[in-house]
């Protein structure tokens, strides 16, 4: 590893796996052709780019997964209900039926 100060998400190869996963992606959107039409790349080229894509995730995956962070990185509300709820142990308590209330 280096000695610089950088996280995953910020460093260099990062920043490559994602300049590389738009253009690759802007490829495939430029050259989508209407249904019943010959696409203008061949199988092989459009297997390669498939390929690329997958290695490109899998690196951005260990990546975020290295930062401590996960994938599920949706925008979320400031002020939206938390779908966890964290009891502490001392709260929990038993149950104790009163023995006049039955």
């Amino acid at each position: 590893m280096s000695d610089d100060k950088t996280t995953p998400l910020e460093s260099k190869e990062y920043q490559i796996l994602k300049a590389l996963k738009l253009v690759l992606t802007d490829v495939v959107k430029d050259t989508a052709t209407q249904p019943g039409l010959k696409h203008p790349l061949s199988d092989r080229t459009i297997e390669g780019i498939r390929q690329c894509l997958k290695l490109i995730s899998a690196r951005e995956r260990e990546l975020i997964e290295d930062s401590g962070k996960t994938m599920d990185m949706r925008p979320y509300y400031t002020d939206e209900p938390k779908k966890n709820v964290v009891v502490p142990i001392t709260k929990i308590t038993r149950n104790k039926q009163d023995p006049d209330k039955k």
